[in-house]
């Protein structure tokens, strides 16, 4: 098995604090700089794994910049810098305290509600006579609250973020834009791949000079649900199950082997087997939404090069 980095414990010159997320290590430094590491930890169901997946944070860190390249014409983000694989550099910000879901398809949680008989989801109603995976009229933004470490995100409505002051009317109207923005660009980008994008989330902060900015990860197989395009539509006609690409497939063997997060629920065992099916699944995830042949980093002292690679990076 190859060498994972599950948690680091820096020392950046110039370091104030760090944060440990549920797969992301945030290092704030001075003059308002973050430095974000993009660990192999896996979390489904809000819930962290106990081991971690080859190559995982390389892939999602690669994925996550390109994509805030491709979309720095219409949103701006926070990213600076990308000085080693895992290791993304950029503007510190204040983050705003929801996670901005965006769905094209009714599949994943909207899907899990609807079989409950539930049409309304984040205040936003969804049509009658839908089936799993079919296209929504027109995307549906549905909120979450972000949630703390060991915590479930819940979702929220516009309605509710507004009244308990979470977000101000002025500033939420600026989050809708650029998730529609977004959206459609990811949604374009995509289509050029073979692919659909079906659902994905943003997350925003504000600099200390006040200009709203995407931080985070996006379009990546974490945040993001993707569908391949040839046959979606005969699938979903014969009410086949769609071929997608996204960590949905991890969801659904935990489903399988009796967890979703539940109180009281044990994470089942991930043999070293399973986890490198899993690791080869994210690189086959990277090469389709990405478009690029991934190519292995050196993980042999994976916590030497990163440390080696951030120095140099601030060396010059």
């Amino acid at each position: 098995m190859s060498n994972t980095i599950i948690k680091t414990d820096f020392n950046f010159p110039g370091q104030k604090s760090v944060y440990h997320g549920k797969v992301r290590e945030v290092y704030t430094l001075e003059n308002d700089i973050l430095l974000m590491i993009a660990t192999d930890r896996l979390s489904a169901f809000d819930v962290v794994m106990p081991k971690g997946i080859p190559y995982k944070g390389q892939i999602l860190n690669q994925i996550a910049t390109q994509m805030m390249r491709d979309t720095e014409d219409l949103v701006p983000n926070w990213l600076l810098a990308t000085p080693d694989p895992n290791v993304a550099i950029g503007k510190a910000c204040e983050p705003f305290k929801v996670e901005m879901v965006i769905r094209g398809y009714m599949s994943g949680h909207a899907a899990r509600e609807y079989r409950l008989g539930k049409r309304m989801l984040c205040g936003v109603k969804m049509p009658d006579g839908m089936i799993e995976n079919d296209q929504f009229p027109n995307p549906i933004i549905t909120p979450a609250t972000k949630a703390e470490m060991g915590e479930h995100d819940e979702d929220i409505s516009r309605e509710d973020i507004l009244k308990k002051n979470i977000v101000s009317e002025e500033d939420y109207r600026v989050l809708e834009n650029y998730t529609r923005k977004l959206f459609q660009r990811g949604t374009e980008i995509a289509a050029k791949r073979g692919l659909i994008l079906v659902d994905t989330k943003y997350e925003f902060g504000k600099t200390k000079d006040g200009e709203i900015v995407l931080i985070d990860e996006i379009h990546t197989p974490d945040s993001s649900r993707y569908f391949y395009s040839e046959g979606y539509q005969e699938r979903q006609s014969k009410g086949e199950t769609q071929k997608q690409l996204s960590k949905e497939f991890v969801r659904q063997w935990l489903i399988q082997n009796n967890f979703q997060g539940l109180e009281r629920q044990t994470v089942p065992e991930m043999s070293d087997e399973y986890i490198k099916t899993v690791s080869e699944r994210y690189i086959e995830l990277y090469e389709n939404i990405s478009g690029c042949t991934f190519v292995k980093a050196d993980v042999s002292e994976i916590e030497m090069r990163i440390e080696n690679n951030v120095l140099n990076y601030f060396k010059k």
